[in-house]
């Protein structure tokens, strides 16, 4: 169950508050999980794969995760093993790279045809955190992550923006794996233990903790809130208007 106010940690007076993207500033964990939706439909008809494909799964074996990995982890779920390939494969490659590039081309069609707004109550809180001079940043395992913020009109917010292009060129581990919120707190300056982790997915939230955040927000947008603390959440919201003051 989401925890009750008066129990909530106080954003304002954190040393950093690190954001995942996705479902936690901008609604486009639905965009995303429709894309995928359409692509892994798709896959699944064409090989023949089952059990077919479901929200159940996005959540279980992609959401958080860099594009590939999520890919992989879930043909995995069915036993499904294809080249790897590489990150400029056609999008019609069948690779793990090409079936990656595949949804990524549904994303960009659907961003730049729909545009995205923040969450309201995420963007009164980036507007309250800001006027508190709390250091602000992105941890983001999409590769999108600037193109989405930009058009969310909210990437001034931010000081740092470790992404999924971040993530590749460092050679950073994929969520659950601590690398990127490790790096995220490096590069604003603070110790994790000082700072606090907003995630939606559960990868997120225990990517948080294993690096060593003291105060790790879990927004349940779908991923539950008993999954959420299980995996590193120390408390648990339905949105980010209940950190407000």
């Amino acid at each position: 169950m989401p925890d009750t106010p008066d129990a909530l940690p106080d954003l304002h007076r954190a040393a950093a508050v690190l954001f995942d993207l996705d479902g936690v500033l901008t609604p486009t964990a639905e965009v995303h999980m429709r894309a995928w939706k359409a692509v892994f439909d798709e896959v699944f008809t064409l090989w023949d794969i089952r059990p077919e494909y479901t929200d159940d799964d996005y959540f279980a074996y992609v959401d958080g995760k860099k594009r590939y990995d999520g890919v992989a982890s879930l043909l995995r779920s069915r036993n499904v093993e294809i080249p790897w390939g590489s990150v400029d494969d056609d999008p019609e490659a069948d690779t793990i790279c090409g079936i990656g590039n595949r949804k990524n081309v549904a994303f960009s069609e659907a961003l730049r045809r729909d545009g995205i707004a923040p969450y309201p109550g995420s963007l009164a809180l980036l507007e309250e955190l800001r006027a508190a001079d709390v250091p602000l940043a992105v941890v983001s395992s999409s590769k999108n992550a600037e193109e989405v913020l930009t058009t969310a009109g909210i990437r001034d917010f931010f000081t740092v923006v470790v992404d999924g292009v971040v993530a590749e060129h460092e050679h950073l581990a994929s969520k659950p794996a601590p690398d990127v919120f490790r790096v995220g707190a490096e590069r604003i300056g603070v110790d994790p233990a000082a700072a606090v982790a907003v995630e939606d997915a559960t990868s997120g939230v225990a990517s948080a903790a294993a690096a060593g955040y003291g105060t790790v927000v879990g927004v349940d947008r779908g991923a539950g809130a008993d999954s959420l603390l299980a995996n590193g959440a120390t408390v648990v919201v339905d949105d980010l208007s209940r950190f407000l003051s």
